[in-house]
């Protein structure tokens, strides 16, 4: 068994499908969705944790409590957007560490969610955003 370990499987399905499902809320010129298009450093920085496990990602654009419920219902695997850790919906969702160096967001504490209880997948993209931009 592979420590931490994630109960419903989430790195081990974006491994297997070659698709990473993301959750996108605008947030300032870090995260632009224009026509249901994502775009912006934010969305490059996602795209390249993909890349990392030869995934392509799928994007769903929606508020934060659209996504926060994509996220309980198994449907993403990752929400974005200009989410905190003082966020409502962390009792909803796990967040990673805060950030103050994510691109577009620079200097404000920002997070990503991902469903809880996945601690391989929170792991795994927390490694990648530490070798990115920096604990």
């Amino acid at each position: 068994m592979t420590i931490p370990t994630d109960p419903n499987g989430t790195l081990e399905r974006v491994v297997e499908s070659g698709q990473l499902r993301v959750g996108a809320s605008p947030a300032d010129s870090a995260l632009s969705i224009d026509h249901g298009e994502v775009s912006g450093p934010l969305a490059e920085l996602v795209e390249e944790f993909a890349d990392e496990y030869d995934a392509e990602v799928d994007w769903t654009v929606g508020g934060e409590e659209m996504l926060v419920q994509g996220l309980e219902d198994g449907d993403l695997d990752l929400a974005v957007g200009d989410m905190t850790d003082a966020s409502p919906w962390t009792s909803r969702a796990s967040a990673t560490r805060a950030y103050t160096q994510l691109p577009g967001l620079e200097g404000r504490s920002t997070v990503m969610f991902l469903p809880m209880g996945e601690n391989r997948m929170q792991a795994a993209l927390e490694a990648f955003l530490d070798k990115e931009v920096g604990g």
